[in-house]
C-alpha cells in the first residue's frame, strides 16, 4: 500500500500501476490496479480481510476448494466453496505448468486432472494459497496453506491475523505460528503471534515492552479473527528469504517460539 501510494505520487495522474498475482508454476493469474487497492481494498486488508489480488485473466479458470493437505487426483474429487468462504485456490489455463520435471513427488500434491470436452487432459494447479472469492470474482489472499494454524477454535490464517497487530505503530511486522502443547487434540496447535518491533531497543526496556504487549493484546481481543490469540512473543529480527525480504520463514519462527519459556 505504501509503495503504491509513493509511486502514484511521482507518475502522471492518468498513469496506472498494476500488481500481478501468480506463481512460478502459474503466471500471470490475476491483476489489480493501484486505484482499486488504495481506493477500496487496502482499508479492508488492514481490518483482516486478506489481500485482494484482483480479477483473473481471461485465459484463466479458477476455483476455491475445501482445504486439504491430501493429494487430489481429479477435478470431480474437489468441493468448490461459495463466495466468501476461505479455501485453497486452484487454477488452470495455457500459462499453467503441466508437471514438475525433477520434483516428480510434488505432482500428486499440486496437480489435479480434468477431462476436457474434447477428451484431452486438462491440468489444474493447486496454488498452495488460501483465500476466498468475493461477489466481484476477486480473489482475496489470506496466506499460504502450509502456514495456517489449526486451533481448537478453528483455523487461523496468517495474513488476516497479522494485519490486526500490524496496525500498532510500534510493529514493524508480525508472524503467526502454531506451537504444539500437551493436552491439545491431535492436529491442533496453540496460536502464537510473534512481533518484530520497529525499534529493537524496546526489547531491553521491560516497562515499555510490557506496555506495548498490553496494547497489542487489546488490539487482538477487539477482533473476532484474533480474540483467541493470547500468546505474544517479541523477536529482534525475523529470519527471511534473502531473495524476498518480505518472505518470512515462519517455520523457523515456530521452532523458536516452541523453545521460549
Amino acid at each position: 500500500e505504501n509503495v503504491l501510494q509513493s509511486i502514484r505520487e511521482i507518475i502522471h495522474p492518468d498513469g496506472e500501476i498494476h500488481t500481478p498475482y501468480g506463481a512460478t508454476e502459474a503466471l500471470p493469474v490475476a491483476t489489480i490496479s493501484s486505484r482499486e487497492i488504495l481506493g477500496e481494498t487496502a482499508l479492508l486488508s488492514r481490518k483482516g480481510a486478506g489481500v485482494c489480488v484482483g480479477r483473473k485473466f481471461p485465459s484463466i479458470r479458477w476455483r476455491v476448494i475445501r482445504i486439504t493437505d491430501e493429494p487430489i487426483e481429479t477435478l470431480e474429487e474437489t468441493e468448490e466453496l461459495p463466495a466468501g468462504e476461505i479455501g485453497e485456490l486452484m487454477v488452470t489455463g495455457p500459462q499453467i505448468t503441466r508437471e514438475y520435471v525433477t520434483r516428480t513427488e510434488a505432482n500428486a500434491l499440486a496437480k489435479v486432472y480434468e477431462k476436457g470436452p474434447d477428451g484431452k487432459e486438462i491440468v489444474w494447479h493447486r496454488m498452495g494459497d488460501v483465500g476466498y472469492l468475493d461477489a466481484q470474482e476477486r480473489f482475496w489472499f489470506c496466506g499460504r496453506k502450509a502456514h495456517r494454524v489449526e486451533t481448537v477454535h478453528g483455523p487461523c490464517f496468517t495474513i488476516c491475523c497479522e494485519a490486526i497487530f500490524n496496525e500498532h505503530p510500534g510493529v514493524n511486522r508480525s508472524a503467526l505460528v502454531g506451537v504444539s502443547e500437551p493436552g491439545l487434540p491431535e492436529g491442533k496447535l496453540r496460536p502464537v503471534l510473534i512481533i518484530e518491533p520497529k525499534d529493537p531497543s524496546i526489547l531491553q526496556d521491560r516497562t515499555k515492552l510490557a506496555k506495548m504487549k498490553e496494547e497489542l493484546l487489546v488490539l487482538g481481543a477487539a477482533s473476532p479473527l484474533t480474540e483467541k490469540i493470547g500468546t505474544l512473543l517479541f523477536h529482534p529480527s525475523f529470519p527471511v528469504d534473502i531473495r524476498h525480504n518480505a518472505k518470512i520463514f515462519r517455520e523457523k519462527l515456530a521452532v523458536w517460539a516452541a523453545e521460549q519459556k
